[in-house]
């Protein structure tokens, strides 16, 4: 019965959600003639994409029953440090700029890291499987080795740092942001709401320092012959691919129609990778039993510092990545860049249905929760509605959606349906 019970709670709390996203499309689809054309749904995914990212990694830390409100600064920080990556074109070490210094550490943070892990494996104190910290190694290692081998690119060069580089060295300066959280969470057993707060402050004062000007905006474009840019290859990040046909614009020249940008194989690749972790490696099942009961888990062995530190520097890297994607659409990088983020972030995976308390939730519901929001906004944008009642109804949507997902809505449901099964 109790096996029943809760299968049967965990199929109505999907159709809930799926209900309300074929709802809204209904809606959308009826409310305008637009909504449904293929510019507009590929505008959608490219528009969701960096709050997708963001989601991803917000997932992991509230199933562990964390917080990290730091995201939309750390994204912040990123992308004024890959904007100067890409743009700055320093002679040397002894002319290095602020962006260039930051690198250095971020760039020897996870071979540290995972050598302080195979210490403790010696010593005994991990109970994590020999092979995951040998994948986890030489993953960490490569990336690491990739983007210090990357480093004499920076000197002597008509231009900035690659494409591939800046996609190596972003997301390591904000898994640095983000493990110096699950260090100080993990080693002083401070709420997670405080740290990640002192970090959202302090992140957007580093990433005013290094811009410059009390955080100016650092512009990225693609030059040639003396004054030469970012690569041209970095503007493809931000581009679409896979061409469903064509379309006439109001000029009467015709060009091809693309359906799939590429930030939306970005947040496909970051979804199915996480997915893998919750559901395939032992990992997942101490980030959900780490949530669900924390002593508990600790009793029994799990490793609850090394799986919070891990959920911090993941959510970390995912909002450097999320970083350089933005840069890539908006050509620019600023100091407030992630302002407001990570409450989109917290209001997708909220309206997802992982739950605040940790220990119950899942990456699909996430990845639906951040299409509700982005229709949502699609939808209200279409129809000229302000942006202040886009937040009001923001709000309430967020709300609706708690409340549908909540125990006491589904324990009723699952009550009602048993009774009459009975």
């Amino acid at each position: 019965m109790g096996r029943d019970a809760g299968r049967l709670r965990h199929v109505v709390r999907y159709f809930t959600l799926f209900a309300g996203l074929g709802g809204l499309f209904v809606a959308g689809a009826l409310l305008h003639p637009q909504f449904l054309t293929i510019a507009n749904q590929r505008d959608v995914l490219g528009q969701v994409s960096i709050n997708g990212i963001l989601a991803v990694g917000m997932t992991l830390v509230i199933l562990t029953a964390g917080i990290d409100l730091s995201v939309g600064s750390v994204m912040s920080l990123c992308t004024v440090v890959c904007a100067m990556l890409l743009m700055e074109r320093p002679a040397g070490y002894f002319s290095l700029t602020r962006a260039h210094w930051i690198v250095l550490p971020a760039i020897l943070w996870p071979l540290l890291l995972l050598r302080a892990w195979r210490s403790r494996r010696t010593n005994g104190g991990s109970s994590l499987p020999r092979w995951l910290g040998a994948v986890a190694f030489a993953v960490f290692g490569a990336l690491a080795l990739a983007a210090l081998l990357a480093l004499p690119l920076l000197f002597g060069l008509p231009q900035g740092l690659s494409t591939v580089g800046v996609l190596l060295v972003v997301p390591l300066v904000g898994g640095l942001m983000g493990l110096i959280n699950g260090v100080i969470i993990t080693k002083t057993r401070l709420q997670p709401f405080i740290v990640t707060l002192a970090m959202m402050v302090s992140a957007v004062g580093l990433a005013k320092f290094i811009a410059g000007q009390g955080g100016q905006i650092h512009a990225i474009y693609t030059g040639d012959g003396e004054r030469a840019g970012a690569p041209a290859s970095f503007e493809q990040l931000g581009a679409t691919i896979l061409t469903v046909g064509q379309e006439t614009l109001r000029n009467g020249n015709v060009r091809d129609l693309k359906l799939l940008p590429i930030p939306g194989l970005f947040l496909i690749g970051a979804w199915l990778c996480v997915a893998f972790v919750l559901h395939k490696l032992p990992l997942g099942r101490y980030i959900f039993a780490v949530g669900g009961n924390e002593e508990a888990s600790r009793l029994a062995g799990v490793p609850v510092g090394g799986v919070k530190v891990f959920v911090y520097t993941a959510c970390g890297v995912l909002a450097g990545l999320a970083a350089v994607l933005y840069c890539a659409q908006y050509t620019q990088g600023k100091a407030d860049a992630g302002q407001g983020k990570e409450l989109d972030a917290i209001a997708a995976v909220v309206i997802g249905g992982t739950s605040l308390m940790g220990g119950r939730g899942s990456i699909l519901g996430t990845l639906v929760g951040v299409m509700i929001f982005g229709y949502l906004t699609n939808i209200l944008q279409l129809k000229a509605v302000s942006s202040e009642i886009q937040d009001i109804l923001k709000g309430v949507i967020i709300v609706v959606a708690a409340v549908a997902q909540s125990g006491d809505v589904l324990g009723g449901l699952r009550s009602l349906l048993l009774r009459r099964r009975m």
